[in-house]
């Protein structure tokens, strides 16, 4: 091997890398194919050329959400770090394919893995207790199976220099929606979370924190009430009414309005909390819920805009992504929630909404690979700026170059 095994992809001016992800949702790997050309100043070309979803087999999921929120044997999760491993390496070859490529046209392959844990703060009361974050799906197993360099663990480097370890998308979205006008890029995967792009801002004007629950109190009350996996076209919480006492019970909830920084995923509103709500609420009619849940989610973005952004910077319109664009009775509660701003979905932009956080994770990968800080530190807390991500070179790559 060389003394650099990258310096060689390092010096293409164009990378393709594909981006890898499964969401705080669980419900499948998200794989964006992306060619990233280098150039002069801080924004490099950047074209989607192709991207693919690959929902987990029978089973996966429910061993994947059991882990989050119910006692488990690190047997289990062990199991399921090279189980999800096979899983992310057939979900980069399906992108692949989309893309019309073979898998040795593939520079670099970013994963951000699933995540399994996430305690962003440790409990001043247990001297033992520290932030610490945990994803799966093992580097080395997609490696081996593709073939290709992997990059993966990204939240690590964050962490270890005092930050929340997310979000990090904000890095690409300076890069694919950064302009003149003052924008906010809303993500509205299982949790909300938001990034504030000021007119003309740079890195270090780019703040972005997560809001609550996007899909994932909806979602689960779907598969709890109606047993289906999520509310299709918004249908139940439009043919219900809001409860009034249990949205305001709901957005009295810490999380809602604690300032930044700040993150949220299945410790803060994972079964635990839909047990809690379903306990105190379970007599309300199910279209009600489901209305009522998805008025929670605008409400509690339209809150945090408000009080942490407004005040603080000019935003003419929000740019939307994730699963949420596709439930028009969230985004009309959305809509009226955030008034007069403009809500706007990123296909607009040319980027597929539920392929933008995949596409996020490409941009960092080629970030890492160039030896550029992903995070933010503003919006993390972290110390410092870091480099993100540990890489694996895959095996039989003799002479610095993958085989």
């Amino acid at each position: 091997m060389t003394a650099d095994p990258f310096a060689r992809i390092r010096a293409k001016p164009t990378k393709t890398i594909i981006g890898l992800i499964s969401g705080t949702s669980a419900d499948g790997i998200t794989a964006a194919a992306v060619e990233i050309t280098d150039r002069p100043g801080d924004r490099p070309g950047i074209s989607l050329r192709g991207w693919a979803t690959t929902p987990y087999p029978d089973g996966v999921r429910n061993r994947l959400v059991d882990l989050f929120t119910e006692p488990a044997t690190m047997q289990d999760a062990a199991s399921l770090n090279y189980l999800l491993g096979d899983l992310f390496a057939s979900a980069a070859e399906a992108a692949a394919r989309a893309a019309g490529y073979g898998m040795e046209s593939v520079d670099l392959i970013a994963s951000h893995g699933q995540t399994v844990a996430h305690v962003a703060v440790g409990d001043p009361a247990d001297p033992l207790s520290r932030a610490a974050t945990l994803q799966l799906a093992e580097a080395a197993v997609i490696a081996e199976r593709t073939g290709r360099p992997v990059i993966a663990d990204f939240r690590a480097a964050d962490m270890a220099a005092g930050g929340v370890g997310a979000p990090f998308v904000p890095y690409a979205d300076l890069l694919l929606l950064g302009g003149p006008t003052g924008r906010i890029a809303l993500n509205l995967g299982g949790i909300s979370n938001l990034t504030v792009l000021p007119a003309g801002a740079r890195r270090e004007d780019v703040y972005a924190f997560d809001c609550g629950p996007g899909n994932m109190i909806i979602d689960g009350l779907a598969r709890h009430v109606f047993g289906e996996p999520f509310d299709r076209d918004g249908a139940h919480a439009a043919r219900g009414r809001v409860h009034r006492e249990m949205l305001a019970s709901l957005m009295s909830h810490p999380f809602v309005a604690a300032a930044p920084p700040k993150a949220a995923g299945h410790e803060q509103f994972g079964r635990p909390f839909l047990r809690d709500l379903l306990t105190r609420w379970g007599t309300v009619p199910p279209d009600d819920l489901l209305a009522t849940a998805t008025a929670f989610t605008a409400q509690a973005v339209g809150l945090n805009i408000s009080r942490h952004v407004l005040p603080r910077h000019p935003v003419e319109e929000i740019v939307a992504s994730g699963g949420g664009v596709h439930n028009p009775t969230l985004l009309r509660d959305l809509a009226a929630a955030v008034a007069p701003l403009r809500v706007r979905r990123i296909d607009e932009f040319g980027v597929p909404s539920d392929a933008k956080e995949a596409l996020a994770f490409a941009l960092l990968g080629h970030a890492s690979l160039m030896g550029l800080p992903g995070n933010l530190p503003r919006v993390t807390g972290a110390r410092h700026a870091a480099v993100l991500g540990k890489f694996t070179w895959p095996p039989g790559a003799a002479g610095g170059r993958p085989s």
